[in-house]
């Protein structure tokens, strides 16, 4: 057993050598303390003055081939940044590779009505407004008070003041409600951006209680789809109880999956066909995406 695994929670541990067989030792080799990544805020800058910026303050970066706006710092940690103007001015958003994902999958466009599930902090809504180009309708739903606060500040830090922020559990929105498209960023177990030797617990309890609650989540965000739309599921858990078993309940409730196709680069463990599952790494934290179509 080597010294990165023997830091791995036991449950965690298990689960995954039972679930992934061989794949089981990259996934623990990837449970790894990562560089800081950002996101160029196009609602407010540009990757060329975030770029230029950054050269200028001595910060040595590289850009991500597959998202013009993703970068990755070399020798920094994100409190070097929070002083710093691109930071404070919103020109920037901390935000880890795996997690910029969901919006580019789910692909926002203008005009179009878009709810954000679980949306604290508030990257992947300020993001999915960007992609936009700031014209899609968002809705952002956070339940808990400190959450929905933070949530705010950083919309408005971003320039995304348009977005609908509402104050309510998800499961508490209307009905009658209907959106073009969904990202339902799930509650989970984390098990994707498990740092070995942190002190984090893992059980099966909170295996099974998150899973419960993505099904809820995602039986709630089919019913406030428009036909024809589609619903983007993701989830920080490399569990397949958080993530195959809940794209299969969702297809038994008459959802299509619709299949995603990776870029290259993009490390992936084996599993369920027309589903992404992102394998941590030394960029990437473990990350599950699906596309569903009511």
């Amino acid at each position: 057993m080597s010294d990165i695994t023997e830091q791995i929670p036991a449950f965690l541990r298990e689960s995954i050598a039972r679930e992934y067989g061989g794949e089981a030792e990259k996934i623990f080799a990837g449970f790894v303390r990562r560089p800081v990544t950002l996101r160029a805020n196009a609602l407010k800058s540009s990757a060329e003055e975030v770029g230029e910026e950054l050269f200028c303050a001595g910060i040595s970066f590289e850009r991500m081939p597959w998202y013009r706006d993703a970068f990755l710092l070399h020798g920094v940690r994100e409190h070097d940044l929070w002083e710093r103007a691109l930071y404070t001015e919103g020109k920037i958003y901390l935000q880890s590779l795996s997690s910029m994902l969901p919006p580019l999958f789910l692909a926002p466009e203008a005009g179009e009505n878009i709810l954000d599930m679980t949306a604290a902090p508030g990257g992947k809504t300020t993001q999915l407004l960007a992609l936009s180009g700031g014209k899609a309708l968002i809705t952002a739903c956070e339940k808990d008070g400190a959450r929905f606060e933070r949530m705010k500040f950083n919309l408005l830090r971003q320039g995304a003041a348009r977005v609908n922020a509402v104050k309510t559990d998800a499961f508490k929105l209307d009905d009658f409600l209907r959106f073009d498209k969904i990202l339902l960023d799930a509650p989970c177990s984390g098990s994707g951006t498990y740092v070995a030797g942190e002190s984090k617990g893992f059980s099966p309890q909170l295996a099974e209680n998150c899973a419960r609650v993505q099904k809820k989540l995602l039986q709630k965000g089919l019913k406030l789809l428009k036909k024809g739309g589609i619903l983007l599921y993701s989830t920080c858990s490399v569990l397949k109880e958080e993530n195959e078993e809940a794209v299969g309940f969702a297809l038994s409730l008459g959802a299509k999956l619709l299949p995603l196709s990776p870029f290259e680069g993009l490390p992936l463990l084996k599993g369920m066909e027309g589903t992404l599952t992102v394998c941590p790494n030394e960029q990437f934290e473990g990350f599950f995406l699906a596309k569903l179509q009511k």
